[in-house]
């Protein structure tokens, strides 16, 4: 087996949004239930953090218990949140964006992505974040089936 092939240095940076990374997964839930779930208190302690009860709509300011803070850019129900994301000792703002496309019959597409970070290991430190993150929303939403 031959190794991984790394990625050029600059994979993953843009002119205009910096930095970025994007995470996605197909899901066998449909895009109700994955909004649904996203925008509950339980949901969204999953991918933004413990403590934020709801989110609103754009210019709602948020802030979670271990500091990470920011605020809705815009949302769009049962299709898209877009909001500024800055962990606690983070110096600088980035854009978080969580979207639900439908992929067909009882199927949806998730996706975060999220951009102006700061440099190439940011973006690598926050690949994993959001790997383990899709991976928790998925497990929630997709039970492990007995056979």
């Amino acid at each position: 087996m031959t190794p991984p092939v790394p990625e050029p240095a600059s994979t993953g940076r843009t002119k205009g949004a910096g930095w970025q990374i994007g995470v996605s997964r197909t899901v066998g839930v449909p895009v109700q239930e994955v909004w649904a779930f996203l925008v509950s208190t339980e949901g969204l302690a999953f991918w933004l953090g413990q403590g934020v009860q709801v989110l609103d709509g754009r210019g709602q300011r948020y802030e979670t218990t271990d500091g990470t803070a920011g605020e809705v850019r815009s949302l769009r129900p049962r299709d898209r949140v877009r909001l500024t994301w800055r962990p606690q000792g983070w110096d600088h703002d980035s854009t978080v964006q969580v979207a639900v496309t439908t992929a067909g019959p009882g199927r949806s597409v998730l996706r975060f992505h999220q951009e102006r970070l700061a440099d190439a290991v940011e973006r690598e430190q926050q690949r994993q974040h959001w790997r383990a993150v899709l991976d928790a929303v998925v497990n929630e939403l997709e039970p492990p089936r007995l056979t």
